[in-house]
């Protein structure tokens, strides 16, 4: 008789071990009751590649399989992004998946929640300012770089810069004036990687992901993200763990964004490698 470490790993199978002995704990408290755990993941970078085109992001091609083969073994599989749900959804193809039943899109932030169970989205009215941010904000990228492209995410407009002949000076000549503009009318700006999001205040997924947590009676929890977006969640998760709730960070490691690396437990890469570790949880979970 042997333990799993003592035969030959199937690669495969291989979970990789947190760096913290917090995100161990929080690794051993999913392992130890998946039927109460939650895996929230981010869309863009983490589950999808980033392309210079929002519109052609897809879902690394595991994606799906692995998250179907994982959630009838959890309590609960969040997909907490700033896009639209009904977006995440197409761009995800998660839709009338067998085993995603129970997924939730939590979309703009968690204002917006579809459930695969209904078909459905659920939302409040939009915030007013992003109507008239929409308005103005054609005339104030007048005079912008070439290859500035908006994004009109229904509940808030993106300004992407990656396309720019110099993406990064673009990203910093428009922060202050796209600010200036949000502030104006009771937006903010959110950072990302080559885009500066304008957005109603109190949306973020930090929030999103404490509200279903909570909603589940989570008793542990997996967060899986890798932008600047993500930094609310990942304190979510570590008040989780101060509340006795374990929890482990994952991020979905870049060259563009390290902050999250500096509080990640765990560092896979990219979107490949977060569906080797979602893949790797399920069959752990067999």
């Amino acid at each position: 008789m042997g333990s799993h470490t003592d035969a030959t790993p199937d690669p495969l199978d291989h979970l990789p071990a947190p760096a913290t002995e917090a995100g161990r704990e929080g690794l051993d408290g999913l392992l130890a009751d998946p039927g109460r755990a939650v895996i929230a993941l981010d869309f863009d970078g983490t589950l999808a590649e980033i392309v210079p085109d929002p519109d052609q992001a897809r879902a690394h091609p595991g994606a799906v399989p692995a998250l179907a083969a994982l959630a009838p073994k959890v309590a609960s599989v969040a997909v907490i992004t700033g896009r639209p749900a009904e977006v995440a959804v197409r761009h995800g193809g998660f839709a009338g998946v067998p085993g995603l039943e129970h997924l939730v899109v939590l979309g703009h932030y968690g204002a917006e929640r579809w459930d695969a169970a209904t078909g459905a989205v659920t939302a409040p009215a939009p915030h007013p300012g992003v109507a008239a941010v929409r308005a103005e904000l054609p005339g104030l990228l007048a005079g912008a770089p070439d290859g500035t492209r908006t994004e009109d995410k229904g509940r808030s407009v993106a300004v992407h810069t990656r396309r720019a002949a110099d993406p990064q000076a673009a990203f910093e000549a428009l922060r202050a004036p796209l600010t200036g503009l949000a502030a104006r009318h009771g937006l903010i700006v959110e950072p990302g990687r080559m885009v500066l999001e304008l957005r109603p205040p109190g949306m973020d997924k930090g929030a999103a992901l404490l509200d279903h947590v909570e909603g589940i009676g989570a008793g542990a929890v997996l967060y899986a993200g890798d932008d600047l977006g993500d930094l609310p969640a990942y304190s979510a998760v570590e008040r989780l763990r101060t509340e006795g709730t374990p929890g482990l960070l994952v991020c979905s490691g870049s060259d563009e964004v390290t902050e999250l690396r500096k509080r990640a437990d765990l560092e896979v890469d990219g979107p490949a490698g977060v569906v080797a570790l979602l893949g790797a949880l399920a069959r752990r979970l067999a």
